[in-house]
């Protein structure tokens, strides 16, 4: 067989064979040889998340449109039986139903209105006024703020502070009233008129006694001395003493009209 036919292939002054069936590349270096690059391979980079246009409308960052809104939790309706079920169904003008709150919600309200008031009449009408009220006002009960015996309380403690209130201000209002209508007293008034009279009257009369009968009479009663006493202090006899005293007080007497 024949071999193969050599090709003088100069490449840095080393001579190179050719083989048959090989194909020869053309140089890079030579005239009119165009070198072109392959297209880089796709490598794979890392995963970007596609952006998700926001729908609600609270604004977000630039270009991202909105957030949607979150619901709010719901709040589960009363149990069927419950008394708060009972009260929805009195906001509805259900009277059998009022007969069902009435006796659960009383007792609680009763309680609530007599720990302020500290009267039972007071707090058997603070209840009836509070029943009536739920009933009028069964429509303003919102389950998702409480249970129906704490706004019924609420309602029973709030009327009985107004009725504390209200019968303070009767109470000042009525001893005003005593107290301007009540007159002063007999005693405060026509006892010191005629205490002053008498006075006088008898000042009068004393001027028509004797010096002696007068001074005797003077330090036995307004001078609160005994006979004795009286003697000594004038240096007289006792018997003349009590014979002064004695005529000066029978002389008082006609002048003040006394009867004996």
């Amino acid at each position: 067989m024949p071999g193969p036919h050599p090709t003088d292939l100069r490449d840095g002054g080393a001579v190179r064979t050719r083989r048959a069936g090989d194909v020869r590349r053309p140089c890079a270096s030579a005239p009119g040889v165009h070198r072109h690059r392959a297209a880089p391979a796709h490598r794979p980079g890392p995963h970007r998340a596609r952006r998700v246009r926001r729908t609600s409308a609270a604004p977000g960052p630039a270009g991202w449109g909105t957030l949607a809104p979150v619901p709010a939790p719901s709040t589960p309706p009363p149990a069927v039986g419950s008394v708060e079920e009972h009260l929805l169904r009195v906001a509805g003008g259900d009277q059998d139903a009022f007969v069902h709150v009435y006796d659960t919600l009383s007792p609680v309200v009763h309680g609530t209105a007599l720990a302020v008031l500290r009267d039972p009449h007071h707090a058997a009408e603070v209840t009836q006024e509070v029943m009536v009220e739920v009933w009028r006002t069964a429509a303003r009960f919102e389950p998702a703020k409480g249970s129906a015996r704490t706004w019924a309380a609420t309602l029973a403690h709030r009327r009985a502070v107004d009725r504390v209130r209200s019968v303070q201000a009767q109470r000042r209002r009525d001893q005003a009233a005593l107290d301007a209508d009540v007159p002063r007293p007999y005693d405060e008034v026509a006892e010191e008129a005629e205490g002053n009279l008498e006075a006088a009257r008898v000042r009068h009369c004393l001027g028509g006694l004797t010096d002696t009968q007068r001074t005797a009479v003077e330090l036995a009663y307004y001078g609160g001395l005994s006979y004795r006493e009286v003697a000594a202090r004038l240096d007289a006899a006792l018997p003349t003493v009590k014979s002064r005293i004695r005529d000066g007080l029978l002389r008082l007497r006609d002048c003040l009209g006394v009867v004996a």
